[in-house]
């Protein structure tokens, strides 16, 4: 039954195996761009996301902090209003002293809280103002967030539109690639797929062009490339490590 079974598989020539990998390769190739071009766009609409985050929490923190200086020109005033009362309290002792010393201490505890009001009154001041440059800074804040909202509503569906246009063409071009890796032996598959990792541009097979590999441009010998166009043997580049074809077997005229 085994004997009967590995006789029904096909056996494929070196071109033939060439010829699917270098298949294989142009597809993998068109799904690299796909993905390429829509990786882009997720990667700008992240930034976005976390730039608006930044923003949002910025926001809040200002609100925050004008909350607080409101809560401190309350304090001041507070404090104000009890020196005050102070004051014409220590202000009507005056009129009952029966002593220089008396009179001294209560003229001295007048000047503090006069001290204390005019201090408050900085304060007060203080927080005024920063209240009113934190009110000018979210406002500015708001109109970069607005504008940063705008730019994401944007980016959002310009890489709705790219899934949309090249989802249907990644999953038929999948496909074509998934009946193509039923046709090229394990070894040989792995050896693709090893090899695609680790190349710069995703080549794991290349044709001459000018003498040269497709893939690092070094120049291949004569004998070489006349043993690469006689498809007896699966040859690699030396120096990169890609598979090697001839531009015939990959439909280009040198």
């Amino acid at each position: 039954m085994a004997t009967e079974k590995k006789s029904a598989e096909k056996e494929y020539t070196v071109e033939e195996k060439l010829s699917s990998l270098y298949q294989l390769q142009k597809i993998m190739t068109e799904i690299d761009k796909i993905r390429t071009l829509r990786g882009e766009l997720p990667l700008e609409v992240q930034d976005l996301e976390d730039e608006i985050a930044g923003l949002e929490t910025r926001l809040q923190n200002y609100q925050t902090d004008i909350k607080n200086f409101e809560v401190s020109v309350n304090e001041q005033k507070h404090k104000i209003a009890d020196s005050n009362g102070l004051i014409e309290k220590y202000k009507a002792q005056l009129d009952n002293v029966r002593n220089n010393r008396e009179f001294d201490n209560l003229s001295k505890e007048i000047e503090f809280q006069g001290l204390e009001v005019e201090f408050a009154e900085k304060k007060i001041r203080e927080f005024t103002e920063a209240i009113a440059r934190k009110k000018d800074e979210i406002v500015k804040l708001k109109e970069d967030l607005e504008g940063r909202k705008a730019d994401l509503v944007q980016k959002k569906e310009e890489l709705d539109q790219i899934v949309a246009e090249t989802k249907q063409n990644e999953e038929e071009l999948r496909e074509k690639a998934k009946k193509l890796e039923a046709q090229i032996e394990p070894r040989l598959l792995t050896a693709f797929k090893r090899i695609r990792k680790g190349a710069r541009n995703g080549l794991a097979v290349v044709y001459i062009q000018r003498d040269a590999c497709g893939g690092c441009f070094n120049k291949i010998p004569p004998q070489k490339q006349l043993d690469i166009k006689m498809h007896k043997k699966i040859i690699v580049c030396e120096y990169c490590g890609r598979i090697m074809i001839d531009p015939e077997l990959a439909g280009v005229e040198e």
